[in-house]
């Protein structure tokens, strides 16, 4: 396994921290939510306990090491999960450019995922107005998500700055 670039628990956590920055999980985050668990292989109890320690204001360390192709999967699970909603609201493209940030996605790599999607929605998908809706929102996801992933580089970059 190469060198870890995140650890399950500690990815659940920030996910988790983002999506309530509004203080609202809408139940397209909570499927995101589920999603995002099941891809880290997080035990029943832990999501409900990383909750509770970000409610209470705690952090949470370490977890299962994720390496890069790991990260790529879970990514790929999420993104997916996202887009069969066919409607991106902006609190997922928020979590997609999270995941993308912690898990060191780039472009490259997030069209290569994109295209990949593709394909699996044309597998899964023979209704063409179906197919067109959602690669559609693929198509839109890819420049919010990018815009989106330049905002959290920066802000990490101001904050390193400081």
């Amino acid at each position: 396994m190469s060198e870890p670039i995140s650890y399950s628990l500690e990815a659940f956590h920030s996910t988790i921290s983002v999506m309530l920055v509004d203080k609202v999980l809408t139940r397209e985050e909570k499927r995101l939510i589920i999603k995002l668990a099941s891809a880290l292989g997080l035990n029943e109890d832990e999501p409900s306990q990383i909750y509770q320690a970000i409610k209470a204001g705690e952090k949470v360390n370490g977890g299962e090491p994720i390496d890069s192709n790991k990260a790529q999967e879970i990514y790929t699970k999420v993104f997916e999960i996202a887009i069969v909603n066919a409607s991106l609201s902006r609190d997922e493209f928020r979590v997609l450019a999270h995941l993308r940030d912690i898990f060191q996605i780039d472009d490259e790599e997030h069209h290569r995922i994109e295209e990949e999607l593709r394909e699996i929605v044309r597998e899964k998908f023979e209704d063409p107005n179906v197919i067109d809706k959602m690669l559609g929102t693929l198509r839109d996801s890819v420049s919010l998500v990018g815009d989106l992933f330049d905002v959290v580089r920066k802000k990490a970059a101001d904050g390193a700055k400081k």
